[in-house]
């Protein structure tokens, strides 16, 4: 057995208002959040002697985002820094929170995200690529990166646009039972069709939103959960995976190595596909969900598409796939709101947009130009 599996716990989550914020810092939304997951957790301040940050897309002091926050927050922890790899961070970020704990590093690890990118107008448009940069010819931003992906598997498979559309409506319809979500208006299908391109075959409705607002998720040992507030969320099992290579790759659209990412997290959990009761899957574009359900095994290569047919992916279907929304309807806060829901599903505290009798839960994270990949499989305590 792995020495990690279900050693560490998730015991506080906190997430600020979502959406548009007008007058809020990335300081004062990490700061409300953190007080939120102290509460959660029914911790003192005090008690948190390590802190993990993710600076914000606005955050000027960039990788010294740790020092800021931790001045802000009156926190002199004996284990910190900050980390910056896009969607894929929070996933990461717990996941060293979870080994420093178990090393003896710390022994309750705050793990916190803020930004202000909407009402701090950042756009996600930089030009993709390093060095001769890919904007030289058009290719901008992270909508381009899944277009590639999306145009390769329409072309091998029979992928569809409705396939994508799929996705975006199921996020929608969580969204809907979620009081917190940005986007619950109902979306059809017919919606989906008719919105504008952004970068063909991805339409407005295939990309995540942009937002403000603030998340903190607090873990400590399985062994000091058991005196805390909440039920605690187990780490069942955790993976990573990386590529430093993006086009000179032949298969780099496909993202080989979030399978890797997957496969890791599943042997230390000794959990199959089959096993997993709902999963948070990474969307930062509708594509992104499709190829998740193929590396994590729900299907076969190239049948991600026709996987998200007939409500297979909603509430009451096989797979329930991001419950409260995902980064296309809830907010984009960059996954983390993955993992806040995933621990709110293994309490069983959901309301209407419950699973039931969920007792497993994948969670994924994705970033950069497709180069980091991990996963994570929560288990009720």
């Amino acid at each position: 057995m792995n020495p990690l599996k279900d050693k560490v716990a998730i015991v506080g989550v906190g997430a600020t208002a979502q959406g548009k914020l007008p007058g809020a810092t990335p300081v004062t939304l990490g700061a409300e959040a953190f007080k939120r997951a102290l509460d959660d957790a029914g911790l003192k301040k005090a008690q948190i002697d390590g802190l993990l940050t993710m600076p914000g897309t606005v955050s000027p002091e960039g990788a010294l985002n740790y020092l800021r926050m931790g001045e802000t927050l009156g926190i002199d922890p004996k284990y910190t820094g900050s980390m910056t790899m896009g969607g894929g961070t929070c996933g990461a970020l717990i996941q060293n929170a979870a080994m420093a704990i178990a090393c003896g590093m710390a022994d309750c690890v705050a793990c916190l995200f803020a930004d202000t990118a909407r009402s701090g107008n950042y756009r996600f448009a930089r030009a993709s690529g390093w060095g001769d940069s890919w904007g030289i010819w058009g290719m901008f931003g992270a909508a381009a990166n899944s277009a590639i992906a999306a145009s390769r598997h329409m072309a091998l498979y029979g992928t569809r646009s409705r396939h994508l559309g799929n996705v975006a409506v199921a996020c929608r319809r969580h969204a809907a039972l979620n009081p917190n979500a940005v986007m619950r208006a109902p979306l059809s299908i017919e919606d989906h069709q008719a919105s504008r391109w952004v970068v063909e075959p991805l339409h407005l409705l295939d990309c995540c939103l942009i937002s403000d607002g603030g998340v903190c998720i607090i873990l400590t040992s399985a062994e000091r959960a058991r005196d805390l507030r909440q039920q605690p969320v187990l780490i069942a099992g955790m993976g990573q995976a990386y590529t430093t290579q993006n086009m000179e790759r032949e298969d780099w659209w496909y993202v080989p190595h979030q399978k890797e990412a997957l496969d890791r997290a599943y042997a230390m959990a000794g959990l199959a596909p089959r096993d997993i009761d709902v999963a948070q899957l990474y969307d930062n574009f509708t594509m992104s969900v499709i190829l998740w359900l193929e590396h994590a095994g729900f299907c076969g290569v190239g049948e991600g598409g026709p996987f998200t047919e007939g409500g297979r992916i909603e509430l009451g279907g096989q797979l329930p796939v991001n419950t409260a929304g995902g980064n296309l309807s809830e907010s984009y806060m960059e996954g983390w709101l993955h993992a806040v829901e995933g621990v709110r599903q293994m309490r069983g505290e959901c309301g209407e947009r419950q699973v039931r009798n969920a007792r497993s839960c994948l969670v994924t994270g994705r970033g950069m130009a497709l180069n980091c990949a991990n996963a994570m499989i929560l288990r009720a305590a």
